[in-house]
């Protein structure tokens, strides 16, 4: 690849991490994955960072993880970092896929979700998918009107995604509705929900996600840390990581399910087979 798949600049106390794959609507291969952590790993070690936003370049945030585009990576090696899984490359069946799904997807964002700073997603257009698990492993999602969140993999035959928060960033009434359709749900409905914190108009949207990092940058470093700690600890006390082991298997079951019975782990589908199904 000629350009760096994700981009680092700071702009006062907030460092800014940009996923950049915009030509493929920022999907998400293992070689992005690594520079996000890369990334939020500088963000955490400079003393000078206080808050952190999270966004995409282009017109989209990201359209989920990558099934399709000529980088996809899935048979590289990456050093480890999130599991203690062994090296999914040259691994068969299950046991690859549960491993590299083990560290790059779930164990990833659960690393940042943890990360003692606070993030900021800024969303415009498409949060789909694997989208929606960096979106929901950040503190705060301001997103622009016109963006639109989905979760389509049911048609899949999986029942969502790897960092599988739905019941608990939506409530489990709508989840089983999110889930059931993958159907789009655009930020004035996510708002409602609490999916989202704000929506505000496309062109006010990095000015407002900007002047909401620099505000919280404004506030004591240790106590932001504290504060994130404390709700973070609620939210598993109300289930949030069990429930997220528990669905990983289910995630893997439909994975071998589609594999026993079909062509591959995705029952046939690709990006363009997904968006086209989505019309």
């Amino acid at each position: 690849m000629s350009e760096d798949v994700v981009l680092y600049t700071v702009d006062g106390g907030v460092a800014v991490v940009t996923m950049n794959r915009p030509r493929y609507r920022n999907a998400q291969n293992s070689a992005m994955t690594y520079a996000l952590d890369a990334a939020f790993y500088r963000a955490a070690e400079d003393d000078a960072v206080k808050a952190i936003v999270l966004t995409g370049a282009g017109e989209h945030f990201s359209a989920g993880h990558d099934i399709g585009t000529p980088e996809r990576d899935v048979d590289r090696s990456f050093e480890r970092r999130a599991s203690l899984w062994w090296d999914h490359v040259g691994k068969a069946g299950g046991e690859s896929r549960y491993a590299r799904e083990s560290e790059v997807y779930l164990g990833m964002c659960r690393r940042w979700r943890e990360l003692p700073k606070p993030t900021v997603a800024m969303v415009r257009g498409a949060c789909v998918a694997g989208g929606l698990m960096l979106a929901w492993c950040c503190d705060l999602v301001v997103a622009a009107e016109g963006a639109f969140f989905a979760d389509p993999v049911v048609r899949m035959g999986i029942p969502g995604v790897e960092y599988f928060a739905h019941p608990w960033v939506m409530g489990p009434r709508f989840a089983k509705e999110f889930l059931f359709l993958g159907e789009r749900v655009d930020a004035r409905r996510a708002l409602e929900l609490g999916m989202v914190n704000r929506v505000v108009p496309a062109d006010d949207l990095e000015r407002s996600t900007m002047d909401i990092a620099g505000r919280i940058a404004a506030m004591p470093r240790f106590g932001l840390a504290l504060a994130k700690k404390a709700v973070n600890q609620a939210e598993d006390l109300m289930g949030l990581r069990a429930g997220m082991d528990s669905v990983f298997g289910l995630h893997h079951l439909a994975h071998a399910h589609n594999a026993e019975v079909g062509q591959d782990s995705l029952a046939g589908h690709d990006a363009r087979s997904m968006k086209e199904a989505a019309k």
